[in-house]
């Protein structure tokens, strides 16, 4: 079987590295947020060129204070993309501010910024672009809409990291950018885990706050906060696997390349990466209108894909108080139907992708295999 994502192999790959690095803390007993958690947030701001790192729970608890630090709250606008993981939209939400969405470019799949403006209110206060699949958005536009407009730029991340725009690093390219750290990441926790990374440092003492209860000293809680720390355990981890995100990223690049080559006749839409950007590959993810039965004969081959995402935000049920309708975002609602993930992370070999995408050009053609 090749399975859509491998993390054992990964961790016996470094596991002598992890072991000590958790051991370590074990010692410690610096369970909670500590040195290890210190020094992956200056590490991690570092590879991101930001001044300050802000490590955090979760993806989604990195948004959410990324946008209570730029002082949205209940009665703001927020411009994004339905074509999402939720996260996104209810980050937002836990502000009370409302998700605006704007529909993506169907090439990139990003936010199709020719459409941000027209989005703009008197109530808006912020984009929040998404560098979707590993592809960063097209921020030269965006940052042009939001100083011209007076609004904050805050990126979301959470599968971009280490990605590139115009030789900028994602993250540190708007007023903030958030980061998860979910397991199947790119850079991925043995847990939960996310960062927020920025060159502000009113932004960084805000949130640095808001994650640990309000507190600027021990109970002495200046503001209404959260329990969002960091473990200690995962800040350790990360940084041992912080030392490998080059190598795992140039291996996901080949292997999207070798992708691309086998599979550029099969009648699939593969990813397009614009030459201004470094895509990453969280997600290499094609196109067809026969998604479910091909998917099907993948996994009758004990292929594993994935779809991500089957229904946009605007779409979601919980979501549906927004007042959107099918049709209002042509684009992502077809690339929802259409998109498929294939197998993709750094220690897949070029034998399993040969095989991948063999597999597909014979299921497309109709060959028995």
């Amino acid at each position: 079987m090749i399975p859509f994502v491998d993390l054992k192999t990964q961790y016996l790959s470094i596991k002598d590295e992890i072991d000590t690095a958790v051991l370590k803390v074990l010692e410690s007993t610096q369970f909670v947020l500590g040195n290890e958690v210190k020094a992956l947030e200056a590490e991690f701001a570092d590879y991101c060129n930001a001044d300050f790192g802000i490590a955090v729970n979760t993806g989604t608890s990195a948004l959410h204070l990324a946008l209570l630090a730029a002082g949205i709250g209940a009665g703001d606008e927020v411009i994004t993309v339905p074509f999402t993981f939720v996260a996104t939209a209810a980050a937002i939400c836990y502000t009370g501010a409302k998700p605006v969405f704007v529909d993506i470019d169907p090439i990139t799949y990003t936010i199709d910024v020719n459409k941000i403006e027209q989005a703009i209110t008197e109530r808006t206060k912020a984009i929040l672009p998404v560098h979707l699949y590993g592809q960063p958005a097209d921020m030269e536009p965006i940052m042009e809409i939001a100083r011209r407009h007076g609004l904050t730029v805050i990126e979301d991340a959470a599968q971009a990291h280490g990605a590139e725009y115009k030789g900028k690093r994602v993250g540190s390219i708007g007023d903030i950018g958030c980061f998860s750290f979910y397991p199947g990441k790119n850079l991925g926790a043995y847990g939960e885990g996310g960062m927020i990374v920025t060159s502000n440092p009113e932004y960084t003492h805000t949130m640095q706050m808001l994650r640990d209860w309000g507190q600027e000293r021990r109970y002495h809680h200046i503001l209404k906060g959260y329990n969002y720390r960091m473990d200690g355990i995962q800040g350790a981890i990360l940084r041992v696997k912080l030392r490998y995100i080059e190598e795992w990223t140039e291996a996901r690049r080949t292997h999207a390349a070798q992708y691309n080559q086998l599979l550029a006749n099969s009648g699939l839409t593969t990813p397009v990466t614009l030459s201004h950007n470094r895509h990453v590959y969280h997600v290499y993810a094609v196109r067809t209108s026969q998604r479910e039965w091909l998917q099907q004969q993948l996994n009758a081959q004990e292929i594993q894909t994935g779809i991500h995402y089957p229904i946009p935000v605007h779409l979601q049920t919980a979501y549906s108080d927004l007042g959107y309708k099918p049709g209002d975002f042509p684009h992502s609602e077809l690339a929802a139907r259409e998109v498929l993930s294939l197998p993709m992370y750094a220690e897949l070999t070029a034998t399993q992708v040969s095989k991948v995408a063999n597999s597909l050009q014979n299921i497309l053609q109709g060959v028995a295999v």
